[in-house]
């Protein structure tokens, strides 16, 4: 006898496996409501480092620093109501870290916060509109799931200009076209939206498109890696803009700059049969505030490693076909309008190391060594970092 309650409960689940997008089925999921249309899941998610940097400690801070510390820890709940609606939710809790992107420094900087908060509705796979606070779409390398990284991480200066987090408030609408071998992203976001220090307080309007040339990536994110279980060739772009966000001369409040900035990216893997799987993916992005920089008394925002801004990266990935290792390299290059009092600064930034899956991205470890490069010495000096990391799914 047909059990048309199952299949029905299948078909909510198959259906609300799109709202899910971006989360691992790892922890347990809750069925409620009316015949079991409602779903809701657990799952955890942390990365446990060891760092060693051999730069920044003791008192002259040429010494070696070593530290034991959380990458990532997570907890998030992930819902769904029938076929159409969802909502993502995600805490994170951030340890004191020492050993930052290019320093290392004492204090107590460990916070607890609601990382992801979003309403997800779904019409069909043309138009969804996502709202409340989620991962903006200025670059591939934000968008790519942090614990499907082709390297140990993203890059550490990917993020736009004026942007504190990966994240920001507001409203997206996107969709697939064309058999999901287009998408596209429109979006209004807060952007700076600081109206105590900002000429004004405007929102941030941004756009992604994407072409999939081989298996699609239709969901709102990405991953670094598939394992070698899609073959992937996506070409994408994006562009945002927010006017007014800075002062070029703070201390008068005036000459008002906007900001702009564009990025390329393009993405493929390919698994061969008997040999393995290759990965190589590449991008660039330009953050563009007027020149604020070269004002008569520029906020101090619009320089630094969030200031203005432009570069890239290369990154390169080779998995064995007969063991679930990763091996992997990536190279940057970046010039800063002023970093650490050092105008037009550049940064080269090289590393490679290693994935090895125990149980896919659900148990991995990850070594990796890093070089960063100075093209001016004068305010730092070159050093070598060395990270293990295990990732955690429940």
């Amino acid at each position: 006898m047909v059990n048309f309650k199952k299949i029905k409960l299948l078909g909510v689940f198959t259906a609300a496996a799109t709202l899910f997008a971006g989360a691992a089925w790892a922890g347990p999921t809750w069925t409620f409501g009316p015949e079991d249309q409602g779903l809701l899941k657990l799952d955890y998610k942390g990365q446990f480092q060891l760092n060693v940097r051999d730069d920044g400690a003791e008192a002259d801070g040429d010494g070696t620093a070593t530290e034991f510390n959380f990458r990532r820890n997570r907890i998030a709940l992930v819902g769904a109501y029938g076929s159409n609606f969802g909502l993502y939710v995600q805490t994170e809790f951030m340890e004191d870290n020492n050993i930052n992107t290019l320093s290392v420094s004492d204090g107590d900087n460990s916070n607890f916060q609601i990382l992801d908060a979003v309403f997800r509705f779904k019409y069909n796979d043309h138009l969804n509109v996502w709202l409340g606070k989620f991962k903006y779409n200025m670059t591939r390398e934000n968008l790519e799931a942090c614990e499907a990284p082709l390297t140990l991480d993203r890059s550490l200066f990917i993020r736009p200009s004026l942007e504190q987090s990966t994240r920001d408030k507001g409203v997206a609408v996107w969709g697939n076209l064309f058999e999901e071998k287009f998408q596209y992203r429109l979006e209004v976001m807060n952007g700076r939206n600081d109206a105590a220090y900002a000429p004004a307080s405007n929102l941030r309007y941004g756009a992604r498109v994407h072409a999939s040339l081989l298996d699609p990536e239709s969901g709102y994110g990405y991953k670094g890696t598939y394992l070698g279980k899609k073959k992937v060739l996506t070409i994408g772009a994006s562009y945002a803009f927010e006017k007014d966000v800075a002062y070029a001369d703070a201390a008068n409040m005036t000459d008002a700059v906007d900001f702009k900035a564009w990025s390329v990216d393009l993405y493929f893997e390919y698994p061969v049969e008997g040999m393995g799987t290759f990965t190589f993916s590449t991008a660039y992005l330009d953050c563009d505030l007027d020149d604020a920089y070269r004002g008569a008394d520029p906020e101090s925002d619009v320089m630094g490693i969030n200031g203005e801004k432009n570069g890239g990266y290369t990154k390169i990935g080779y998995m064995l076909h007969n063991l679930p290792l990763q091996l992997f390299a990536r190279a940057e290059n970046w010039s800063f309008a002023e970093l650490d009092g050092v105008y037009d600064q550049e940064i080269d930034w090289y590393a490679g190391g290693l994935n090895y899956y125990f149980r896919g991205q659900n148990l991995k470890a990850t070594l990796q060594i890093a070089n960063t490069d100075f093209d001016d010495e004068s305010q730092n000096d070159d050093f070598m970092t060395y990270t293990a990391q295990l990732q955690v799914i429940f």
